[in-house]
C-alpha cells in the first residue's frame, strides 16, 4: 500500500469515527480528496483506492489534469474563488463548484455549460467568520442568492460552503459550523431541497462533522504537503 493510499485510508477512519462520536449516520459525510498543486498520478493512486471526487481550485492546472485523466470516471469539484471570465472552462469541466459567491457567476455557469452536460451541482460559498479577505457571500443576501440560482436552467443549487477563519479553538470551530448549518436549515424550511453542507478541512473535520457536515473537503492530509504551483 503506497503513503496515498494509507493516508486516505486513515482519513475515511477518521470520518468513520467522527460520525459514530457524533450520532452521525455511518456512511453520512462524503470525502472530497483535494488535489490541488498535485499531479495525475497522485490522483491515480487515490482513485485506485476508490476515490472518486476531487476537489481543485486552480484552473490553469486542473484544466492539463482533467484532460489527461478524462478516460476515469471521476467527479471533479471546483472549490477555489472563481472569476466572471474565468467561468466557461469552469463549466466544461466541473460537475460541482463549491464557491459560488454571486448571481453573474452562477448565470455565467448555466449560459456556457455545454448541452449534453447535466446541470451543474452549486454550492454558495458564505462568508461565516465575516472576514474583509475572503470570498463568499454574507449571511443576510444568502437566501437572495439561492433564490436567483433555483431560476437559472443550467445549475443545480445543493447547497452551503464555508471556510471559516483558522483557529485551534475546537468552540470557535463548531460555532462556525453550527452558524452556516442553521442558515441550510433556515433555508430547506422554506422549501429550498438542499442536501450538501461543505465544511471542515483536515484540522477542522471532526467539528465540521460534529456541527451536520455532508462532505469534508481534505488535501493536505492524503496528498502531503502543497506542492509548489
Amino acid at each position: 500500500m503506497t503513503n496515498i493510499n494509507q493516508r486516505l485510508q486513515s482519513v475515511k477512519d477518521k470520518i468513520s469515527e467522527a460520525e459514530t462520536k457524533f450520532g452521525r449516520e455511518s456512511g453520512s459525510v462524503s470525502l472530497l480528496a483535494v488535489s490541488k498543486t498535485h499531479p495525475a498520478e497522485t490522483i491515480i493512486e487515490a482513485f485506485s483506492s476508490g476515490q472518486r471526487s476531487f476537489g481543485e481550485n486552480y484552473l490553469q492546472h486542473a484544466v492539463p489534469k482533467i484532460q489527461e485523466l478524462r478516460d476515469y470516471d471521476i467527479e471533479w469539484h471546483f472549490i477555489g474563488p472563481l472569476q466572471s471570465n474565468k467561468t466557461r472552462p469552469v463549466a466544461e469541466n466541473f460537475t460541482w463548484v463549491h464557491s459560488v459567491d454571486r448571481e453573474k457567476i452562477a448565470q455565467r455557469l448555466s449560459d456556457q455549460k455545454p448541452v449534453e452536460k447535466a446541470p451543474i451541482n452549486i454550492c454558495i460559498q458564505v462568508n461565516v467568520s465575516d472576514e474583509d479577505n475572503k470570498s463568499g457571500v454574507d449571511f443576510e443576501s444568502v437566501e437572495e442568492l439561492a433564490q436567483a440560482i433555483t431560476n437559472l436552467q443550467g445549475v443545480h443549487l445543493r447547497g452551503l460552503m464555508a471556510i471559516p477563519e483558522i483557529t485551534d479553538d475546537i468552540e470557535l470551530q463548531r460555532a462556525n459550523f453550527r452558524k452556516l448549518r442553521e442558515k441550510f436549515e433556515e433555508l430547506n424550511g422554506k422549501g429550498f431541497e438542499l442536501d450538501t453542507l461543505s465544511m471542515g478541512m483536515s484540522d477542522d473535520l471532526e467539528s465540521a462533522v460534529a456541527e451536520g457536515s455532508t462532505m469534508v473537503r481534505v488535501g493536505t492530509a492524503i496528498f502531503g504537503a502543497r506542492r509548489a504551483k
